[in-house]
């Protein structure tokens, strides 16, 4: 959206104020016109119908007008204004998860404050042009402010805004102070580094595996593409002289043109693999380079051309080649465990790949295909102990998802498979984790937390692993000792899921540090906006700290998305070993005045 707005001799009884204004305009709407027109069109509508409208309603903006493409918006208070757009925003990126990128809606947003005059409905004046200007330099996704804007939320809002100096604005006859925020912005917590910051290089060897293209014919060949990958991640985080990037944080790059340096230094690496796998009939190509980021030098590559039953020596020779390459002594356990794969069975391993990557996508319809695929891998090999661990996890998202009619027989069901996972591959560090889900669940604390203690025994780059450990250690009222891991997970995933946002906060709460725990909530709903339980917690965090309106405004949105939220509901399920523990929650809740 490009406004010109031109000012006329000004009359006697011109009216002006002061008001916040909001410029938004969607990225590449001519493309996403001419690739589909309908679609787009529906797709504006429906941002605007279930999200956007609604948000400038709530915090009390007027849309002035609508230009096709773009919003232009007044706001009596620039507070309510920032917060409007950073949750437009936040919302958006949830909408378009799952959208391909080429079909997503994506806004630039600007906000400045300044003196308008107002004309009928319309509004005109240099600050409206000063808002237009910022939405034009904003990032996709992003929002740009002005230095006013600025000084009057910094210390009434929890958002991370990076100063960008000062910016020449087209047609805007004096430098403009401009500061931005996107999703990636966020303040350091407990001595974490934000994203803005470089991460410092580990006192090991530190790699990164980074998915392999699939250069199969066949699409559908990604799974094991991707299977592939995972497994030389897994192969190597086994080794405790190394530090390995977790899946996650390195799957965030599929399908990206990557520029390596770059990836380096945002995962706080000095060694990137990366690769491809083409699979044709009983064949197979891979070729994998190890890259030494800082000079792009290569330090080791190879090409593979070997029958389909050769899979587990060819990974088994890329992990040794790149332990050969670090320089890095195995010790005599870490020999005997990596490169074990569990199955020398090609089609078991193949459902699992398969199912392991339907179970991640954690929904309904694929968890029940990963269920019959898992199945099909046990009847395969009886003796598979990963493929019961990825089985009794699909009847772990029936129990928690409410998805199956006896959630209580699926949780019982899925314990036993666990179990019996662990008795068959007990030097699998997922096998435990498996395990320990199910134990916390059933409340056996100290039983979860052992599984977890050998998860990490077994592979101490195993970032979920960690993660869990500490959530399980905060469960058990041991908070103090959750941190810990949960900031070397948080290291060895630096992309990590949001909701290790929620556990750090649970924990900080537990300790009576409720300033950090409102930051690392704040920024967890920046990422989830629909989750009810951080916005249960951020509640009482603002009760403790006397912040009895801000309390009561996360309560109403706490009812909007969930109206059948119960805090008895909570107490029930949550698996608290000291139920003090969830009572402060409720005491913060009610330090706030609200109906619990």
């Amino acid at each position: 959206m490009t406004q010109a707005v031109t000012l006329c001799l000004m009359v006697e009884g011109t009216q002006r104020r002061l008001a916040a204004i909001v410029s938004a305009d969607v990225v590449g709407y001519s493309r996403l016109m001419g690739v589909d027109e309908v679609g787009t069109l529906a797709a504006l509508r429906a941002h605007r119908e279930e999200l956007i409208d609604g948000k400038i309603d709530k915090h009390g903006g007027r849309i002035v007008k609508t230009m096709g493409d773009g919003l232009l918006l007044e706001f009596p208070s620039v507070v309510e204004a920032t917060q409007c757009m950073v949750e437009v925003q936040s919302g958006m990126a949830e909408r378009n998860q799952g959208v391909d990128e080429d079909l997503r809606i994506v806004f630039r947003i600007g906000i400045n404050l300044g003196d308008i005059i107002i004309d009928g409905e319309d509004i005109l004046g240099d600050g409206v042009n000063i808002a237009a200007r910022l939405q034009e330099i904003a990032k996709p996704g992003g929002v740009s402010i002005s230095r006013r804007v600025y000084e009057d939320v910094q210390e009434r809002l929890d958002i991370v805004f990076e100063d960008t100096g000062e910016q020449s604005l087209k047609n805007i006859a004096r430098p403009i102070h401009v500061w931005r925020w996107n999703l990636d912005a966020s303040p350091s917590v407990a001595g974490r580094p934000s994203p803005s910051e470089p991460l410092p290089l580990p006192d090991k060897p530190s790699i990164a595996v980074l998915p392999f293209n699939n250069l199969s014919s066949d699409p559908e060949q990604e799974y094991f593409a991707d299977g592939i990958s995972e497994d030389i991640i897994t192969d190597l985080s086994k080794i405790a002289s190394l530090f390995v990037i977790a899946r996650n944080s390195s799957f965030v790059y599929k399908g990206k043109s990557v520029d390596i340096p770059t990836v380096a230094k945002e995962l706080g690496v000095r060694f990137i693999l990366e690769g491809s796998v083409r699979r044709g009939g009983s064949r197979v190509r891979i070729n994998a380079q190890l890259i030494e980021a800082e000079t792009g030098g290569h330090l080791w590559a190879e090409r593979y051309d070997r029958d389909l039953t050769d899979i587990f020596a060819v990974q088994d020779e890329v992990t040794a080649n790149i332990v050969q390459a670090l320089a890095v002594t195995l010790g005599e356990d870490e020999e005997r465990r990596v490169g074990k794969k569990g199955t020398d069975n090609l089609a078991a391993y193949e459902c699992v790949l398969r199912g392991r990557e339907l179970f991640m996508l954690t929904r309904r319809e694929e968890a029940k295909q990963a269920k019959e695929i898992l199945e099909q891998a046990i009847e395969l090999d009886a003796g598979f102990g990963v493929a019961y661990a990825y089985l009794a996890l699909t009847h772990m998202l029936d129990y928690i998802n409410g998805w199956s009619e006896d959630p209580q027989a699926s949780r019982a069901l899925g314990y036993d498979l666990a179990k019996r996972g662990v008795e068959l591959t007990p030097d699998d560090a997922h096998v435990h984790i498996a395990l320990g889900s199910f134990s916390l669940s059933l409340r056996r604390h100290e039983e979860a937390i052992a599984e977890a203690e050998r998860a990490v025994q077994l592979d101490p780059n195993y970032a979920h692993g960690l993660f869990e450990l500490g959530w399980y250690l905060q469960y058990a009222g041991r908070a103090a000792e959750s941190l810990g891991y949960f900031d070397r997970a948080v290291r060895l995933d630096p992309h990590h899921a949001d909701v290790f946002l929620h556990f750090m906060a649970q924990a900080y709460f537990q300790l009576d540090r409720y300033d950090v725990a409102v930051e690392l909530l704040r920024r967890r709903l920046v990422r989830n906006p629909q989750s009810d339980s951080s916005r249960m917690m951020l509640a009482a965090c603002y009760g403790y700290l006397e912040k009895h309106d801000a309390a009561h405004l996360v309560w109403d949105e706490i009812m909007e998305i969930n109206p059948d939220f119960s805090i008895d509901q909570r107490r029930q399920v949550l698996p608290y070993k000291n139920p003090e523990n969830f009572e402060q929650i409720v005491n913060g809740l009610r330090k706030a005045g609200l109906p619990v």
